[in-house]
């Protein structure tokens, strides 16, 4: 019914048969008495602002977050030594923490460190780093540093030499 009485105001101001003056058109007043009640009502919709209601609002999109760069974990301490690494003969075996060895995984051995504990070992030959987890003890031949499991060593390139020199950077 709406869109019926601002189309027929619509047309009959359109069609000057209403008897306003053009300023009352333009500026939304209302008409002096004596004029139709059609024009009126036709002025006061022209007033109110128009609603589409056959398209339902949608909410607005909220602004995604900024993301932040993340942040570096904190080295506790530094040291360098050689590296070996070791895997085909122990898989499936049980590690010094209890957890089955599987091929492919980021761990290694230290004789010191407590299981869990995040290493940052970079290979001093190549520059390739990698994060490993302790998760067993070692090595225990002569003065190597640690053993990475075959997944790590494969990551710093150290599975065809067998032992690289290495920086481990123990991580909080």
């Amino acid at each position: 019914m709406r869109r019926f009485v601002l189309l027929s105001g619509s047309a009959l101001l359109l069609s000057g048969s209403t008897g306003l003056a053009p300023a009352f058109a333009t500026t939304g007043r209302v008409a002096p008495t004596g004029s139709s009640v059609a024009t009126e009502v036709a002025i006061r919709e022209m007033e109110a602002p128009v609603v589409n209601t056959a398209e339902p609002l949608k909410p607005a999109t909220p602004a995604l977050p900024i993301a932040t760069p993340p942040s570096q974990p904190r080295v506790r301490s530094v040291s360098t030594g050689q590296a070996s690494w070791y895997g085909p003969g122990f898989y499936g075996n049980r590690t010094a923490n209890g957890e089955v060895f599987r091929p492919g995984t980021l761990t290694a051995a230290h004789r010191t460190l407590a299981f869990g504990t995040k290493v940052r070992v970079t290979n001093l030959w190549n520059g390739r780093s990698t994060v490993v987890r302790i998760n067993d003890r070692g090595p225990f031949h002569g003065s190597r540093v640690i053993d990475l499991a075959h997944g790590a060593a494969r990551e710093l390139g150290v599975v065809a030499s067998g032992v690289a020199s290495v920086k481990l950077e123990v991580l909080q």
